[in-house]
Order: C-alpha cells, then sequence, then structure tokens
C-alpha cells in the first residue's frame, strides 16, 4: 500500500488568530493559494500534491469557557476532540450529534479537532435523534479570506441574535473562512442505552423497522443495518429503558430480537459511527443521503453496481463501498446526495456532487463575498 503524505509536511501553523489574519491577509494579497486542515483526520478528499500552502489550526488550542449548568463550552479550534470529551465526561456531559472519527475509514493519523468537526459539519449515528452539529452550535469565530476577523453569536442561547453565520461556516469545509473559535450547546449523557438487534432482515425489513420504531414515543437514538443486521438504540434513565424495551419488543413480536447492553451496544455504535466495517478495504466509499423511504431502491441499484452497502440515520444515509464510476453512483441515487468520502482515483472534484444553477450561482455569490481572491481550499470547489 502506498504511504500517505502527511498534514504536516509542507505545513503552516499559526499559534494565534492574529498570526492567522495576518498570514490569510498576506496570502490574499499574493494570490497564494491554501489547503485549509484542522488536525489532518480528513485529507482524502482532498488534491495533496496539489503544491499549494497548508495551513492548520492544530495549534490554536485550549478550553476558552465552559459552564456545565448552562450546557455550553467555548473552545479553540485546534482543541482536539477527545480533550473535549474528557472534560464533558467528567461532568456527566457529551456532544450530543455523537461526532464521526475518521481515522479508521481513511488510514489517517491526525488528531481530530473542534475546528474540523465544525468544518466539516461532523456527526454520528444521534444526528437522526439530535440534529447535526450545525444544530449545536451558539456562534463562531473565524478568518475570512481576506483576512478579516469575523465574529458571530455568543456564548450562551439568549445572546444568539442576528443573521446565524455559524450555520453557514459549519459544513464549507474552509472554503468561506478558517474557524479560530467556537461556542456550542453540550447534553447530559444517558445512564444506560441497549440496542435491539434483529438479525437475517433484508434492507426492505430493516427499513420497515426503523419507520416503525421512529414513529413511536420512545425517542429511538440509533437505527443502523449492516450485514443483514438491523439494529435500534435506546437512550435514558434505567427505568426509562427497561419500559422502552418491553414495548418495542411488543412491537415487532414477529422478531426474534437480542438485546446488546452497556459496554457492548456502546462498541457496536462506536464502530457504526466510525464506519470501521469499510476501514480495512481497498475500493472507495461514498457517502450518500436519501430519505429513508427510497433507501431500500437506490441499495439496490448501487449493489447492481457491484460492491457492499450499510444504512445509518434509519435509512438516510447510505455507505457505499465499491468501484462504481461517480456518474454510476450519481444515477443510481437520484435525487440523493453522493459525496466520495474515500478514493483518491476520484479526484477532488468527485468529493462534492455538481451543483445546479441556481444554487452555484449562491455559492459563488458567497466564496466572492468570504473569499474574493479564490485562496481557500480552491481543490475542494469549482470557482
Amino acid at each position: 500500500m502506498v504511504a500517505k503524505p502527511s498534514f504536516e509536511d509542507n505545513c503552516l501553523a499559526p499559534t494565534s488568530e492574529g498570526e492567522l489574519s495576518d498570514l490569510v491577509a498576506e496570502s490574499a494579497r499574493s494570490g497564494t493559494q491554501l489547503r485549509v486542515i484542522g488536525g489532518g483526520t480528513r485529507l482524502e478528499p482532498m488534491s495533496l500534491a496539489s503544491g499549494h500552502k497548508a495551513v492548520s489550526t492544530r495549534l490554536m488550542s485550549g478550553i476558552v469557557d465552559y459552564e456545565p449548568g448552562a450546557l455550553t463550552l467555548v473552545a479553540r479550534a485546534g482543541t482536539p476532540l477527545h480533550q473535549i470529551e474528557t472534560l464533558l465526561e467528567g461532568e456527566g456531559q457529551i456532544l450530543a450529534f455523537e461526532p464521526m472519527d475518521h481515522r479508521h475509514l481513511l488510514e489517517t493519523t491526525g488528531t481530530p479537532t473542534v475546528g474540523g468537526m465544525v468544518g466539516a459539519n461532523v456527526c454520528g449515528p444521534r444526528r437522526l435523534f439530535a440534529g447535526a452539529c450545525r444544530d449545536h452550535l451558539l456562534g463562531v469565530r473565524f478568518v475570512d479570506g481576506s483576512g478579516r476577523v469575523v465574529k458571530n453569536g455568543g456564548r450562551v442561547m439568549k445572546n444568539v441574535t442576528g443573521l446565524d453565520l455559524s450555520k453557514l461556516i459549519c459544513g464549507s469545509f474552509g472554503t468561506l473562512g478558517i474557524t479560530t473559535e467556537v461556542s456550542f450547546k453540550t447534553a447530559p449523557a444517558s445512564e444506560r442505552e441497549e440496542t435491539l438487534v434483529f438479525s437475517d432482515v433484508t434492507t426492505s425489513e430493516a427499513s420497515a423497522i426503523f419507520a416503525t420504531a421512529l414513529a413511536t414515543p420512545f425517542e429511538i437514538s440509533g437505527a443502523a443495518y449492516i450485514q443483514r443486521t438491523a439494529t435500534i438504540r435506546i437512550q435514558g434513565f434505567s427505568q426509562q429503558i427497561a419500559y422502552r424495551r418491553e414495548r418495542l419488543k411488543e412491537l415487532f413480536n414477529n422478531y426474534s430480537i437480542d438485546v446488546f447492553e452497556g459496554e457492548q451496544s456502546r462498541q457496536h455504535w462506536m464502530d457504526i459511527r466510525d464506519v470501521r466495517h469499510f476501514a480495512a478495504t481497498e475500493h472507495p466509499v461514498w457517502q450518500i443521503l436519501v430519505r429513508p423511504t427510497d433507501a431500500p431502491d437506490v441499495v439496490s441499484g448501487l449493489e447492481r453496481l457491484g460492491g457492499t452497502t450499510s444504512l445509518d440515520w434509519g435509512g438516510g444515509l447510505i455507505w457505499y463501498n465499491g468501484e462504481a464510476p461517480a456518474a454510476d453512483v450519481r444515477r443510481v441515487c437520484g435525487r440523493g446526495h453522493a459525496k466520495a468520502v474515500r478514493g483518491a482515483t476520484l479526484g477532488p472534484k468527485s468529493f462534492f456532487p455538481p451543483e445546479n444553477e441556481f444554487v452555484s450561482r449562491v455559492s459563488q455569490s458567497l466564496r466572492t463575498a468570504f473569499d474574493p481572491a479564490g485562496i481557500l481550499n480552491p481543490d475542494l470547489l469549482d470557482r
């Protein structure tokens, strides 16, 4: 296997927001294009051989403010996610959107950071219950493509007013600005969790199970399907979990249901979150967003192209591992949103799906406003 380039090779790493601002301003004046990196865990879709200067926020690290009682935390962009999660665990709290760790799937050696999480809008199986990363942001600070420092939002809910640029920056992959600080809501950790396991079911059966379970008031926080096995997760207080488990078993009494508890359940959902079932494979991996009711037909089409699939988010997210050409993958997905996550042979232009004319005009207007010189992550988007 060919060794992957390190994100630290020829990588600039400012230690402060002011230093970053000066660097970006000078790059804009000289027309020097920058490859924006957080902790270096999601480099696969980018052109590492582009020759562009790389700039990382990994040295802009540290907790700025944390108020457990108010469920709010402020951190600099380079703060490692494991540091955040350890701090929250000590207070019985979590990041409700369960951010994915891409290192297993992409075989990268960087460290997941808060800035990278926000830049890619990273989330995991709990998205169907708690929403995405952007839904928990209270505010951001970032340096735009001209070197200006922009602040938006606040540190508590009552201070979040005006145009919410944090929603715009979240998921922009560094093409509109380089995040330097974020504030977000935290959530109480669950006292207990269990996973109901449905073995030897088809994709259609799994979709029906998910639709039925998610229509109940039992607060399903995970619904995934892999290797003919459907799993649904319930979290909460111990008495709640016992009641929900029994009601769900009654609802699905025509199935033989096993139960994962405690650490077994947590490990299962960590594996699902990080897509470890495709980590050791050689083929490209696609992340495809569809309407859950369309999942069986899309999966059937993808499997006819060759390769394997799995489902998350109750069928709203399809992971596809196969060698089919990008055009064929997107044709099968129809109105779904298909993004190449791994596979250097696909090229950076396969990372995002083609934009229609209206979306393209809006996107280009935004990039012109925030990055007029076109220097931020130019490989990811057409200008």
